[in-house]
């Protein structure tokens, strides 16, 4: 896996728990409500493939990979590509979460390598987004709206 662009990364402070945050990035039930109408499924065992399914049509995956590394609330790495580029063994990327105490909250660094240059602006923005409702959803109770829309492709 070469880099074409450099690696995304994103740091945000969430306040919660560290258990918090990482069941909100494991439980498909949690993942539904900030990840753009997504849910991620997956046992999470180290070498378990992991799917980012729409939540209304389990058979629509969007995202595929395998669970390179989970350290139970500190870090999950996952490879990422479209089910295609999986199958192609082309265009794949890896997502690392590093969830870290900081007083009364957790910081929460999202770095995703190996990105190829014609989606580095999209996967930014994604993640921006999907982000951002995460720590809603953690510190509300509510994700962002933009979220949980179902937008029409034009």
């Amino acid at each position: 896996m070469t880099a074409t662009k450099p690696d995304f990364v994103y740091v945000l402070f969430i306040k919660t728990t560290t258990e918090q945050l990482w069941n909100a990035l494991l439980d498909p039930e949690m993942t539904k409500q900030f990840w753009g109408r997504h849910r991620n499924v997956s046992d999470w065992k180290v070498g378990s493939s992991w799917e980012h399914q729409d939540y209304d049509n389990s058979s629509t995956i969007d995202i595929v990979g395998e669970v390179i590394e989970n350290e139970p609330n500190k870090k999950l790495v996952l490879t990422w590509a479209t089910p295609d580029d999986e199958k192609a063994n082309k265009n794949q990327s890896q997502v690392t979460f590093e969830l870290t105490p900081f007083f009364d909250s957790v910081q929460l660094t999202v770095t995703h390598r190996y990105l190829p240059e014609e989606v580095y602006q999209g996967i930014a923005l994604g993640w921006a987004g999907v982000l951002s409702s995460l720590k809603s959803l953690l510190e509300t109770g509510k994700p962002l709206e933009s979220t949980t829309k179902r937008w029409e492709k034009k």
